[in-house]
C-alpha cells in the first residue's frame, strides 16, 4: 500500500478582501468569455458580506478539525483560484521534503469540476515546481459514505425543526446541487453496473446526488421524508441546456401547490461558502418569503467533527486497503475512475 507523508487539503479558493474580488473572479472565468459587466454583478454578492468568501475560513477550520480526528501527518492546503494557490502549495512541500501526498478535495461527487479538473490542477502544478514536485493522489468521491451524510442527515433534522410547530411536520426536502451543463452531466458516466437504480438524466454525477439526497431523507426524522433534487447557480448562456429544475421555480411551484413548508438542503456542496449563503441564504429565502412559504435551510457537513472523522477515514482507507465504506445500494465511486469518465470539452463562448 502506498506510504504518504503529507495530506493536501485541496479546494475552489475565494477572495479574504474586496480589493480580491475581481480578480478571482477573473480566475475563474479565465478563457470562458464572460462580459465584464456580469463579473461585476457577480462581485456584488461577495461585496455586500465584505467581499470576504467563507470557504477559506472553512477549510481552515477543516484542517484543524482534520488534525483533531487524529491525522497525524504535515497538512497543507492549495486552492485552484486563489491564495493558496495549488502550485505555490506544491512547490513548498518540494521545499519541505515532502515525497508522496494524499489530496481531499472539497467536492464528493463524480463530475468534471471535481475530477478531472482537480487531477488536471495536480499534474498542472508538477512541471511548475520542476523534479522536486511531490507525488499527489487524489481520494475517491464519497458522496455516500457515513461521515458525509450522517451529519447532513443531523443537519437537515435541525433545520427542519427550527420551522414553525404547525407546518414541520409536513415540510417537503428540496435538495440542491451546483448546475451544469447537460454535456458536462452526462460526461460523468454511467451509474456501476448491477446498482438497483434507476439511470437519472445527467450521467453519474446526478445519480449521485440523487443517492445522496435518498440516504439523508431516510435518516431524516427516521423515516423517508418527500423530497426533491433540485439545481442552482447556474451561470451559462440562455440556449445552452442545463440541470434542471432551478431551486426557485421548484419552490415556487411547490407553494401553487399547497406544500407548507420546505427544508432546503444544499446536498452537493461540503460547505457553506458563497453560492450557498447568496443563492440560497438570500436568493431562494427572498423567494420563499414572497410566496408565503416558510423555509427552513439545512447546514452543509464540513467542518463537522464526523465530516473530519470521514477524511481520516479515507485517508486510512488509502493506506491500508481497507474495505471503502459507502451507504446503500450504488456502493463506492470507482477509483481510480475510467480513462474517459467525467471528460469533457466547454463549447467556445461565454459560459
Amino acid at each position: 500500500m502506498p506510504a504518504y507523508d503529507a495530506f493536501l487539503l485541496l479546494s475552489f479558493g475565494g477572495p479574504e478582501g474586496p480589493d480580491d474580488v475581481l480578480p478571482f473572479l477573473q480566475n475563474v472565468t479565465e478563457g470562458r468569455g464572460v462580459p465584464g459587466e456580469r463579473l461585476a454583478e457577480v462581485a456584488e454578492h461577495y461585496y455586500a458580506v465584505g467581499g470576504v468568501s467563507p470557504i477559506s475560513q472553512q477549510c481552515r477550520d477543516m484542517l484543524a478539525a482534520v488534525r483533531a480526528a487524529g491525522l497525524d501527518l504535515p497538512m497543507y492546503w492549495g486552492n485552484r483560484n486563489w491564495h493558496p494557490f495549488l502550485t505555490d502549495t506544491v512547490r513548498q512541500m518540494a521545499d519541505d521534503g515532502v515525497r508522496t501526498a494524499i489530496a481531499f478535495v472539497t467536492s464528493a461527487y463524480s463530475s468534471y469540476s471535481a475530477c478531472p479538473r482537480y487531477l488536471h490542477d495536480i499534474e498542472a502544478a508538477a512541471p511548475a515546481v520542476g523534479p522536486r514536485a511531490p507525488k499527489i493522489d487524489k481520494i475517491r468521491p464519497y458522496f455516500n459514505h457515513p461521515g458525509f451524510i450522517e451529519p447532513f442527515a443531523a443537519h437537515t433534522e435541525a433545520a427542519r425543526q427550527a420551522l414553525p410547530a404547525d407546518v414541520r411536520d409536513d415540510a417537503r426536502l428540496v435538495f440542491t446541487a451546483h448546475s451544469v451543463p447537460l454535456g458536462m452531466a452526462a460526461a460523468s458516466g454511467s451509474v456501476s453496473a448491477g446498482t438497483s437504480l434507476a439511470t437519472v438524466t445527467g450521467g453519474r454525477y446526478a445519480t449521485e446526488l440523487k443517492e445522496a439526497s435518498r440516504l439523508i431523507s431516510e435518516r431524516t426524522r427516521g423515516a423517508c421524508l418527500p423530497y426533491d433534487l433540485v439545481y442552482q447557480s447556474r451561470s451559462g448562456p440562455p440556449g445552452q441546456p442545463w440541470l434542471e429544475p432551478d431551486v426557485r421555480d421548484h419552490i415556487a411551484s411547490l407553494a401553487k401547490r399547497g406544500v407548507p413548508a420546505v427544508v432546503v438542503v444544499p446536498v452537493g456542496f461540503v460547505s457553506d461558502h458563497m453560492e450557498v449563503v447568496h443563492d440560497l441564504d438570500v436568493e431562494t429565502a427572498k423567494a420563499a418569503a414572497s410566496l408565503g412559504l416558510p423555509l427552513a435551510r439545512a447546514a452543509a457537513p464540513g467542518p463537522s467533527s464526523r465530516f473530519a472523522r470521514m477524511v481520516a477515514e479515507l485517508v486510512a482507507e488509502r493506506l491500508s486497503g481497507a474495505a471503502p465504506l459507502a451507504l446503500g445500494a450504488m456502493g463506492p465511486a470507482p477509483w481510480p475512475c475510467p480513462a474517459d469518465c467525467c471528460r469533457y470539452t466547454r463549447p467556445a463562448g461565454p459560459a
